[in-house]
């Protein structure tokens, strides 16, 4: 038999999906993470799984592995130091950035601008350049182009980032300098920005180069430690890393183009959640993941992921295409304080894995979302399948702290922590439905992670998402996802020009080039053409626009007025969407793109024969717990003994190895036929 592996890395729990091939059947386990080198836990994580399926690790063939390495590296500004060559003139192009602020509206003056990623007495432009259509202006000095790597290196620069302007234009400038560079000092990481981001706007491409040059060196040594590692233990699997638009990319293109796994974990999670609600009946869904450290949030559209062009990495705007998701400092290791204002906060301090919850019992002291949970009786005190046993006596001295400060009781109190972070998480989902122009109420709620099934219900009473859906594996949810994820990549061309001074037979030559790349990587990748695909996208905007709309294309239909004519409506419907009006202007081609991708076998959920609605087979203890003001009676139940078709009325908590759910007073909960729980209100 052979087995995939989905591996997915957070901040509090490494967890582990174990796919076999043969019979479709999965393992699932969590491991604690080791945030000083990840590849610790993700080898605990294989040997203990491989343990439980009592398998030979060496039957697992291909692991698919979302990391927050690249992340952590540029939020914890532990990145490489960074040597920068651009165009003479315009050393400062990561200083003067974009000239918008963070809200509220005197954002500016609190505002702390970070310094760039390439310091600038490590920047340095040269006499070289290119016009905007891609002719030569200056010539390369190549004398001046070793001169400055030379100044740089003794620096002590650990990785090279060129960007020059107009280089998307005509990038052989470049490129010659990419290849000096490799010949003066082979190990030296050189990116260029026309590898990263072929388009336009020289602020973003050149952040997003330089953003790929900061991570590249501990991606490359983290990547490298996980083949070391395996190695050791006589492994050789095919490892993969999870891209941030939810597909996946060799260890080879990770190391060199990590920039693109920025968002690597949460997009397993939203791959699977569009997955999940398809089975279930629901085309559009958002996905709320709660972990132990964050919450990301994500929406989906007949069942395929928002991608969107630009995301953001703390402050920093980075231009590859990637999940639209929204993250926000509330998990269940979220630090509730009283701070002089007298109103309780809830995060985004964590407690993540090192101290921890109160509960934890393993050094941690203040009061957080899980020891909340305790406290209620939402969480019981038991997780992991009886692996790890919380401290109830712990969480509630952790919680008396803000009992005592808003003299409330313990009770009272542990509810508002609760409230506070529900609404955080509300604010995230507003954030990529209302803000873009849906409705929440039009859609479900995908609710996963350690935590979220926990939360799901309550959020749900915010937002409107009926049902929600939980699916069988939420612990876990985000390795489901990485099984799901193809092999990936995109290729891109500038091309502005008002639509009127350009015939489709032009758009329709450019695109099928753009293809020709696209499927030239997918054999570069032994992808064979029967699972290789490419999609096409065309950027477009109202003339002089800031903002431009990716528009799905098929160049076929450029053969005739029609497909320009579609395009036109297509960009209106979608700018009307998101901004509530059009204009009469001229509409303005920006980018083209041809996205390849190459299939991978997806895991199949397997459908159940529906049982009757009694679950008292799944009853495994009745206990008191605290809703919105008192105590209530509740059945706990057992997620492993339910049977599609089971109705559980609530309130009621469902245990599981992986995760908790609470269905609240006056909704109940109905397992489908591939083992989802659908929750609603009773009427």
């Amino acid at each position: 038999m052979t087995y995939r592996l989905g591996i997915d890395v957070g901040g509090t729990f490494t967890d582990l999906l174990l796919f076999n091939e043969t019979t479709g059947g999965m393992i699932l386990t969590k491991v604690p993470s080791t945030p000083s080198d990840q590849s610790v836990g993700v080898l605990n994580g294989l040997k203990k799984i491989a343990g439980l399926a009592k398998v030979d690790p060496g039957e697992i063939k291909l692991i698919l592995h979302g990391t927050t390495v690249a992340t952590n590296a540029v939020l914890e500004e532990k990145g490489a130091l960074v040597g920068l060559i651009t165009t003479r003139g315009f050393e400062q192009i990561l200083h003067l950035a974009r000239s918008q602020t963070p809200g509220p509206l005197a954002g500016w003056i609190i505002m702390i601008k970070p310094d760039p990623l390439a310091p600038l007495e490590h920047t340095y432009g040269i006499s070289a350049r290119m016009d905007a259509r891609g002719g030569e202006t200056a010539p390369l000095d190549e004398d001046e182009v070793r001169a400055t790597i030379e100044k740089l290196r003794r620096a002590g620069i650990k990785a090279l980032t060129v960007s020059l302007i107009n280089s998307y234009a005509n990038p052989s400038h470049e490129r010659r300098i990419q290849e000096i560079a490799q010949e003066m000092y082979p190990d030296l990481p050189v990116t260029i920005s026309t590898d990263i981001l072929p388009e336009f706007r020289e602020y973003e491409r050149t952040l997003t180069t330089v953003m790929n040059s900061y991570v590249r060196p501990k991606m490359s040594s983290y990547l490298g430690g996980i083949q070391t590692k395996l190695r050791e233990a006589s492994l050789n699997p095919i490892v993969n890393i999870v891209r941030s638009d939810g597909g996946v990319m060799s260890l080879q293109a990770a190391s060199d183009k990590p920039v693109n796994t920025l968002l690597s974990g949460p997009s397993g999670g939203v791959v699977a959640a569009s997955y999940i609600g398809q089975l279930a009946g629901f085309g559009n869904v958002l996905s709320f993941d709660m972990g132990g450290t964050s919450t990301d949030v994500a929406i989906s559209f007949d069942g395929k992921p928002n991608i969107v062009r630009e995301t953001r990495v703390g402050y920093y705007p980075v231009k590859t295409p990637s999940v639209d998701v929204r993250s926000v400092g509330a998990g269940g290791g979220s630090i509730a304080h009283v701070p002089m204002t007298g109103a309780l906060r809830v995060g985004p301090q964590s407690a993540g894995a090192e101290p921890g919850p109160a509960c934890y019992g393993i050094g941690g002291a203040e009061p957080t979302v899980t020891d909340a949970n305790l406290v209620l009786g939402h969480l019981p005190p038991r997780l992991l399948g009886g692996e790890m046993r919380l401290d109830p006596e712990a969480a509630k001295r952790a919680v008396q702290k803000i009992a005592d400060a808003l003299n409330l009781d313990l009770y009272q109190a542990a509810q508002g922590i609760i409230d506070i972070v529900n609404e955080n998480m509300f604010g995230a989902i507003r954030l990529v439905s209302v803000q873009k122009g849906f409705d929440p109420r039009n859609f479900a709620l995908v609710a996963f992670g350690g935590a979220g099934p926990l939360h799901a219900n309550a959020l749900a009473q915010l937002t409107g998402s009926w049902p929600v859906i939980v699916p069988t594996t939420p612990g876990v949810f985000s390795a489901l996802g990485f099984l799901h994820s193809d092999i990936k990549n995109e290729f891109s061309q500038t091309l502005i020009r008002p639509l009127d001074q350009v015939d489709g037979t032009q758009i329709r030559s450019m695109l099928d080039d753009l293809a020709g790349h696209a499927r030239h990587w997918l054999r570069s990748e032994e992808i064979p053409p029967d699972r290789q695909h490419v999609e096409y996208q065309v950027d477009i905007r109202y003339y002089r626009q800031g903002y431009e709309f990716p528009i799905r294309v098929e160049p076929a239909a450029f053969d005739s007025a029609e497909g320009m004519e579609k395009l036109v409506n297509d960009f209106k419907t979608i700018h009307n969407q998101h901004y509530g009006f059009n204009i009469d202007s001229t509409i303005e081609i920006v980018n083209l793109r041809a996205i390849g991708s190459g299939a991978v076998r997806k895991v199949e959920l397997g459908k159940h024969p529906m049982a009757g609605p009694g679950a008292s087979a799944a009853v495994v203890e009745k206990h008191q717990i605290y809703f919105q003001g008192g105590f209530v009676e509740t059945l706990i139940y057992d997620r492993d003994r339910l049977k599609a078709g089971n109705i559980l009325h609530g309130p009621a908590v469902i245990a599981q190895a992986d995760s908790t759910t609470v269905i609240l007073p006056g909704h109940q909960g109905e397992v489908d036929p591939y083992l989802n729980m659908l929750i609603r209100p009773e009427d």
